[in-house]
């Protein structure tokens, strides 16, 4: 049998890390699965390899793939309420398209986990990970209206923004899915269905009609 001088190669040890900072890198080794396959896809034997760690750290952390779901979408939501409530620059619709822009680049960043959260009938959906999901949809409701510079929304007001969210999501699925439109067309488009909608609400709501002339013309 021939030999060799050089070395056998071993997989690479992990580098030392502290408990907190060992969990965190578990949990971004999941989400960069989850960025290419659906969650219920992946086993925690892949988010060991994906680590480079053995099944046994992943497991002392972590009891079952359920567990890391739900850290990967904590660790999601709060990127997501960071990434829309960033100080932005230029008139409101400007902010807005900007706001919009980071709610795009995220479902991008995390395509199959984020088709396969929101798809109906999903199997990685609890009650837990659809808490954590409405506190997204509220945190963009929320954001839109500081944009808007409104502290006190009306009823209709309130129920437009939450359909609009909506519509956004449902428009987001379709894109990741389809692709049909690019990027820097899709996120306009979703600035005007909000300008429209709330064009729609000022009609029945005297305390947004006077303010929608303004929103109007910057679209």
């Amino acid at each position: 049998m021939p030999t060799t001088d050089r070395p056998i190669p071993t997989a690479p040890r992990p580098r030392r890390m502290s408990p907190e900072h060992r969990k965190q890198a578990l949990i971004d080794a999941a989400l960069e699965l989850f960025g290419s396959a659906a969650p219920e896809r992946v086993t925690m034997e892949d988010v060991a390899a994906h680590a480079q760690v053995s099944r046994a750290l992943v497991y002392r952390y972590f009891s079952n793939i359920e567990e890391i779901h739900v850290a990967a979408l904590r660790t999601s939501v709060d990127d997501l309420v960071g990434r829309i409530r960033r100080d932005r620059e230029g008139d409101l619709l400007a902010q807005l398209q900007d706001t919009i822009g980071e709610f795009v680049a995220f479902a991008e960043d995390h395509a199959a986990g984020y088709i396969a959260l929101l798809r109906g009938g999903s199997v990685i959906a609890t009650s837990e990970t659809a808490a954590m999901v409405d506190e997204a949809r509220h945190a963009a409701v929320a954001e839109v209206l500081v944009r808007l510079e409104i502290a006190e929304p009306s009823p209709f007001l309130l129920l437009t923004l939450r359909c609009w969210v909506a519509a956004c999501e449902g428009a987001l699925l379709t894109w990741l899915q389809e692709r049909t439109l690019a990027r820097e067309e899709l996120v306009p488009w979703l600035s005007g269905q909000l300008v429209a909608m709330i064009a729609a609400t000022a009609g029945h709501d005297p305390a947004i009609a006077a303010f929608i002339g303004k929103l109007e013309s910057l679209a």
